[in-house]
């Protein structure tokens, strides 16, 4: 039996009639220009210069393996030797086109480079060029893998290759150009054939399958032709393998088994574990696919093409970019791009490919994937520490702390003392603190002593006035923070100077040490609010505004804890909870926030937030995120803003604080060092003999802006 070509009207005999077995891919190999797939410039080039009579004398045709180079080059030759007027066109029964096919025509000669690389060759080559054709209008040598010739041999063959005779042609094959000296390069007409495309080598497999008298799933054939990476000589090998081993019919299932692959099915559900972070089930299914026989370095390429997908369609790309994944699996993609974000997608994809690298090294390949997949559900929410840098750039959210490599994500934390010391001016002393684990508990220091401390205003009576809230009002302005017992119109004259600020840095606490115009003797610990009472507090927006339920607004603040990352940060911006009459919680952001609710409102980001409430709550709470007009919380309208004045150097300014002994005392008691002096330049050393009273506050106290 035989089928029809349709590209021609030569008929392919399905078996060879001398009773000899040809692979499929010499029997189908391309005869003429019509058969090549997926070359078309290079055709139209080719035979252009054919019929305008403007040949050239050599030629370089460079690309990867099996995109129809050789194939070319013969139908080149037999274009300019066994075409009768000249045009190119030529009969595929004709002696000199069959003789070339076979490799027997005398006229066109093929050299492998590889084993003809040395100059003799080359010597022999040159005295041969001069002998004029046999039946042909040229001779024709066609190099394969001439960048195998060594350095002498090109030497040999520069002049020859410059000023051939006229009847000589050079058509050169190879798969590595840059091998090939550039004076070599000069002298030829360069041609990069490109990788057929996976729909044209599907299309041949086809008609292949076709010709062979079998059957074949389009998802199977599919599925060689993606395998065959642009090969078409590749994915006639893949077919001609699968098809000894299906006996007529090719199903998914088989191609599968032989090329040791996973379907999609399964590469969805590893991808889906690695954006739930479960690495647990991931190492269960990689486990699965290898007992089924998958290799694990083809199930590592069979992933990297899988994310490289959702990366494409995550970003916006249409199904025909698609490599590895269906186009029916494009919604699925896009969700799942959508819940992991990109950021964190192209680490993955990055791990991935350096496992694969390594796996290509090693005989342990199975581990290091499965070393790469923890790693992968493992990564941070990169996506989070993307969007917070643009918000903050765009202005949306107020500045939030970010914290140094391996710490996880918090708002800063300051935790001041103030001591007051006797002088003419006010300074403070701070040391900032590292960003602290979010189930790390700030534990509260008892009051020494009730009595001493009550004169100075800090009582119950003016909690408010012992909230230090520092929000910058613009680029050069900054709120104070206000001291303990300072009226709130209370402006700075000349003889009461503007505040000095000096930061410590101290890696285990943060202190804040303040120096106001009364005196007293050296001072004690004062009453520190609790963090949900001072939370509930900071939730009232303006004068007018009521405060929140106490017991919803509190457990919404202990369930911040048992969040992480950029999402903690934008839940902390709540400033109300309305509780319905169904139960459901209507969760307030003040006005300007529709960025936070947007990141809280991520898929990833309410399913932590559902799970942290459940737990704290023990039982489930259906709530929503609603943008209302309060404002954020404002400090007092008439609080005083001390006057600017110039600033000294700091190098000066640090260098007088030196000079004084409680500095140096409570340096040395800290273990700290003095990294900034913020305030004016009129300054006068604190008087020795001073008083001082310490009052020290929690550090959920101290909202940074």
């Amino acid at each position: 039996m035989s089928e029809i070509d349709p590209h021609h009207d030569v008929t392919i005999p399905a078996q060879p009639l001398d009773g000899k077995y040809t692979v499929v891919a010499r029997r189908y190999r391309p005869k003429d220009f019509n058969e090549l797939v997926g070359q078309a410039t290079i055709v139209q080039a080719l035979t252009t210069a054919i019929l305008t009579h403007r040949v050239g004398h050599a030629y370089l045709f460079t690309g990867a393996r099996g995109v129809g180079k050789t194939s070319t080059a013969r139908i080149f030759a037999k274009a300019l030797n066994a075409s009768a007027d000249g045009s190119g066109k030529f009969d595929l029964t004709s002696d000199v086109a069959q003789a070339i096919d076979a490799g027997e025509d005398m006229d066109v000669l093929e050299i492998d480079g590889a084993s003809n690389r040395g100059i003799d060759e080359i010597r022999q080559l040159r005295a041969n060029v001069a002998v004029r054709p046999s039946r042909s209008p040229y001779k024709i040598y066609i190099i394969d893998e001439v960048h195998m010739l060594t350095g002498a041999a090109f030497n040999a063959l520069l002049k020859t290759l410059e000023e051939p005779p006229a009847h000589v042609k050079f058509i050169f094959c190879t798969t590595d150009p840059e091998k090939i000296p550039i004076t070599v390069l000069s002298r030829c007409q360069r041609f990069d054939f490109a990788p057929v495309k996976s729909d044209q080598i599907l299309e041949r497999l086809k008609f292949i399958c076709q010709s062979e008298g079998a059957t074949a799933e389009e998802s199977a054939l599919l599925l060689i032709a993606r395998r065959a990476a642009g090969s078409m000589r590749d994915s006639q090998s893949l077919l001609e393998q699968i098809l000894s081993f299906a006996s007529g019919h090719i199903a998914t299932e088989t191609v599968h088994a032989i090329l040791g692959t996973a379907d999609e099915s399964r590469l969805a559900k590893i991808a889906d574990s690695m954006i739930a972070r479960n690495a647990a089930s991931v190492l269960q299914q990689l486990d699965d696919a290898t007992n089924e026989g998958v290799d694990a370095g083809q199930l590592g390429e069979q992933l990297l093409g899988y994310l490289r997908d959702m990366m494409a369609i995550g970003v916006g790309s249409s199904s025909e970019i698609l490599r590895t994944a269906a186009p029916s699996r494009m919604d699925e993609l896009r969700e799942s791009a959508k819940n992991w974000g990109t950021m964190t997608l192209l680490s993955a994809i990055q791990l991935l490919d350096e496992a694969l690298v390594k796996m290509r090294h090693s005989t342990q390949s199975r581990i290091l994937l499965e070393v790469a997949v923890v790693q992968i559900c493992h990564l941070q929410d990169l996506q989070g520490i993307s969007d917070l840098i643009r918000a903050l750039q765009s202005g949306k959210v107020p500045p939030v702390a970010i914290p140094q490599r391996g710490q996880p994500m918090q708002p800063a934390i300051e935790e001041k003392k103030k001591i007051d010391v006797g002088g003419s001016e006010e300074t403070t002393l701070s040391i900032q603190n590292h960003p602290t684990p979010q189930n790390e508990v700030h534990e509260s220091t008892q009051p020494l002593d009730s009595k001493k401390h009550a004169s100075t205003g800090s009582n119950s009576e003016n909690l408010d006035e012992n909230i230090n809230t520092s929000i910058p009002s613009s680029d050069e302005e900054q709120c104070p923070i206000r001291t303990e017992g300072q009226a709130d119109s209370e402006t700075p004259t000349a003889e009461q100077p503007a505040n000095h600020e000096v930061v410590l840095s101290r890696p285990s606490e943060s202190v804040s040490t303040t120096k106001p115009n009364d005196s007293a003797s050296l001072v004690e610990v004062n009453r520190l609010l609790s963090a949900d009472e001072l939370e509930d507090r900071n939730a009232v927006s303006n004068s007018n505004a009521s405060f929140a339920p106490a017991a919803p607004l509190q457990s919404w603040r202990k369930s911040l804890k048992l969040l992480e990352g950029y999402a903690a940060d934008c839940a902390s911006m709540v400033v109300r909870i309305d509780v319905q009459s169904s139960g459901d919680w209507n969760i307030l952001f003040p006005q300007g926030c529709d960025f936070a609710i947007e990141v809280c409102n991520e898929p990833a980001n309410r399913r932590a937030i559902e799970h942290a409430l459940h737990s704290l709550m023990e039982r489930p709470i259906h709530f929503q995120f609603v943008a209302s007009s309060l404002p954020p919380p404002q400090p007092p309208k008439n609080s005083a803003r001390p006057t600017q004045a110039p600033t000294a150097s700091q190098a000066t300014m640090i260098r007088k604080y030196l000079e004084h002994p409680l500095v140096k005392s409570l340096l040395q008691s800290i273990e700290g060092e003095i990294v900034r002096v913020d305030g004016p330049t009129s300054f006068s050393p604190p008087h020795a003999n001073g008083s001082a009273s310490l009052q020290s506050k929690p550090a959920s106290q101290i909202v940074e802006g």
